[in-house]
């Protein structure tokens, strides 16, 4: 465990951030940030970040435990976000989930916080979808 309490699998080119193992996805909803070629990120600071907006969305639910799976493919990076909720799941709780995926604002403040000060090259300005 690291980060208060976080757990944080990782695997080449994936990471998975949970409260609780193992990580378990009742509800989720997903996205995809474009990335330049030789963009450094770091996947645990991506996951950290989209984790507390999704918290900050989400925190009256009662019971719910946030995860975020972050995975490098040639798409991107791609973001599972959601978690673990009681049944019944409260209705629009995805639809919130995904509202914050998909806010450009906060995609462009993940990217400039998760990049890697040691790459080569700056984030775009914005992120592409």
């Amino acid at each position: 465990m690291a980060n208060s309490n976080w757990h944080i699998q990782r695997t080449p080119g994936q990471v998975i951030l949970s409260r609780q193992l193992p990580a378990r996805f009742d509800v989720q909803a997903a996205t995809t940030l474009r990335l330049q070629a030789g963009q450094g990120l770091s996947l645990s600071r991506l996951a950290h970040q989209v984790r507390q907006d999704m918290w900050r969305a989400v925190q009256r639910v009662r019971g719910f435990s946030p995860v975020v799976q972050v995975t490098l493919s040639e798409a991107g990076a791609e973001i599972i976000a959601g978690g673990r909720a009681p049944s019944p799941i409260a209705p629009g709780l995805a639809g919130r989930i995904q509202s914050v995926l998909e806010d450009p604002q906060k995609q462009m403040r993940w990217m400039r916080h998760s990049f890697r000060k040691d790459s080569l090259e700056a984030p775009a300005h914005g992120v592409e979808k």
